[in-house]
C-alpha cells in the first residue's frame, strides 16, 4: 500500500514556520536578514544626527522610512500568520515589534521623535533564538519571573525610601537653610537626600554646617546599605523561581509565543495545543 502523502501547509501556515520558528533553514536565514536590517536602521538613525553628514540626512530620512515600511509588513505578517494576533501582539517580543515602528510614524507629527528608533536595538535579542542558545532564553525567562515576584517587595522598599529621603530632606533644611542658600527649599533638600542616599554625589548642594556634614555622612554610609537591598530582594526571587525546565525556541502557533519546555504539549501563554512536528 502506499504511503499517504503529508498534507501540504497552506500558506498562512508556511508564513509562520518562516517567521516564528527558528529551527527551520528558512526561518533561520528570515531572522539572520531581519536582525541585519534592524542593526542597520539602528546605524541610519545614529548617522542622522551627526552633524558632518547633514548633506545626506533626506537620503538617510528616506532609507529610514524604507526600513520602517518593510518592518511594518513583516509586524503585519506576524499578526496574520498566528491563529491569535491580539495574544501576540500582547506578548514581549510582539510590544518590541510595535515600538520599534510607531516612533517613524508618530515623527511626521511630532518632529524628532525617530530618534528613539533606537529601541529597535532590542529586537537583536532574536539572536538568542538563531543561535540556539538556550540558556540565554532560559535566562531571561528566570529573570522576567523574578522581577515579576518581587514586584510588590520592592515597591514597597521604593516607598520607604521617598519617605526616608523626604525626612531627612527636611531634616536638612532645618539645619543648613540658615547658613546655606544651596539648601532653598524642602524640595530642594530631599534632591539632595536622593542624590546622597543613591550614593550619586553630584556635588552642586553641600552642606556647610558640621551638623549638616554629620548627617551627610550618616545618609552616605545608609546609603550602601541601601542599595544591596533590592539587589537581595531579585536574587532571592531568582533562586526560588529558577526550576528545572529547559525551554526551547518553538513558538505556539496560536499566539506566537515562544520559550516553552520541550516536553511541552500545550502553550504556557494561551493553552493551544502546540504543533505535533514541534513536539
Amino acid at each position: 500500500m502506499a504511503e499517504m502523502d503529508t498534507p501540504t501547509p497552506d500558506l498562512r501556515e508556511r508564513v509562520r514556520i518562516i517567521i516564528h520558528e527558528a529551527d527551520t533553514p528558512a526561518g533561520k536565514a528570515f531572522d539572520v536578514a531581519l536582525i541585519l536590517c534592524i542593526l542597520a536602521s539602528v546605524a541610519v538613525v545614529m548617522m542622522i544626527t551627526v552633524p558632518s553628514l547633514k548633506l545626506w540626512h533626506d537620503t538617510l530620512f528616506a532609507i529610514e522610512w524604507g526600513f520602517t515600511i518593510l518592518f511594518t509588513i513583516e509586524y503585519s505578517l506576524r499578526l496574520w500568520s498566528v491563529d491569535s494576533p491580539a495574544k501576540y501582539a500582547r506578548s514581549f517580543f510582539g510590544v518590541i515589534d510595535i515600538i520599534a515602528i510607531l516612533p517613524t510614524y508618530i515623527s511626521a507629527i511630532f518632529p524628532g521623535a525617530n530618534y528613539l528608533l533606537v529601541v529597535r536595538a532590542l529586537r537583536v535579542l532574536r539572536i538568542f533564538r538563531i543561535l540556539k542558545l538556550l540558556e540565554y532564553v532560559r535566562g531571561a525567562r528566570t529573570i522576567m519571573r523574578a522581577l515579576r515576584a518581587s514586584f510588590a517587595k520592592i515597591t514597597v522598599f521604593l516607598l520607604g525610601v521617598i519617605i526616608l529621603a523626604t525626612i531627612i530632606g527636611a531634616v536638612m533644611f532645618l539645619v543648613e537653610a540658615p547658613h546655606s542658600a544651596k539648601f532653598e527649599s524642602i524640595p530642594k533638600s530631599i534632591y539632595w537626600a536622593i542624590v546622597t542616599l543613591t550614593t550619586v554625589g553630584y556635588g552642586d548642594i553641600t552642606p556647610a554646617t558640621p551638623l549638616g556634614q554629620f548627617l551627610a555622612a550618616v545618609v552616605m554610609i545608609m546609603g550602601y546599605s541601601i542599595i544591596a537591598v533590592p539587589t537581595g530582594i531579585v536574587t532571592a526571587e531568582m533562586t526560588r523561581v529558577d526550576g528545572p525546565d529547559t525551554p526551547n525556541t518553538r513558538a505556539c502557533p496560536n499566539c506566537g509565543v515562544e520559550g516553552h519546555r520541550t516536553d511541552a504539549v500545550h502553550c504556557h501563554a494561551c493553552g493551544e495545543t502546540l504543533h505535533a512536528a514541534d513536539i
